[in-house]
């Protein structure tokens, strides 16, 4: 089988078109997620540690980064960043957060779509069909029983 044949069956299948999909919805709820954690979920707990923001907290690196953090002491971490190297552990903490939360919701949908498809071969799976050989055995059985009667 050639190989443009091949890539084109394989498009056909439909795998290419359910890949696509999956990867727009992922980016698209992945920016959901970001936003929630961002715009809902840090702000009362930047309130609680600190104006500064859960984001912005990191530790400077280098003494030129202490210097300018001395000087500038409200100072973002991007600001900081610009001076030099600084351990961004806010801002890694956050997106941990945007991580177990996306897994978690993704794994919700995953088990609901696996009790729907149990719940489908459930409802397909019928009672077989007995066949021919069974179906004149139980005859033989049938008319076995009327004869000792």
């Amino acid at each position: 089988m050639s190989f443009v044949k091949e890539f084109k069956e394989f498009a056909i299948k439909g795998n290419v078109v359910d890949l696509a999909v999956g990867v727009i919805i992922g980016g698209a709820f992945g920016k959901i997620v970001t936003s929630m954690v961002n715009d809902l979920i840090m702000p009362p707990i930047s309130l609680l540690i600190g104006d500064k923001g859960f984001v912005n907290y990191y530790i400077p690196l280098s003494d030129k980064v202490r210097a300018f953090v001395a000087a500038n002491p409200t100072a973002s971490l991007e600001d900081a960043r610009k001076a030099g190297p600084v351990f961004a552990w806010g801002n890694f903490a956050t997106e941990v957060i945007n991580f177990v939360i996306l897994a978690f919701i993704i794994f919700l949908m995953v088990k609901a779509i696996n009790q729907l498809k149990r719940k489908q071969e459930e409802v397909v799976v019928a009672e077989p069909v007995p066949t021919k050989e069974e179906v004149l055995l139980g005859e033989i059985r049938d008319l076995l029983k009327t004869r000792n009667i």
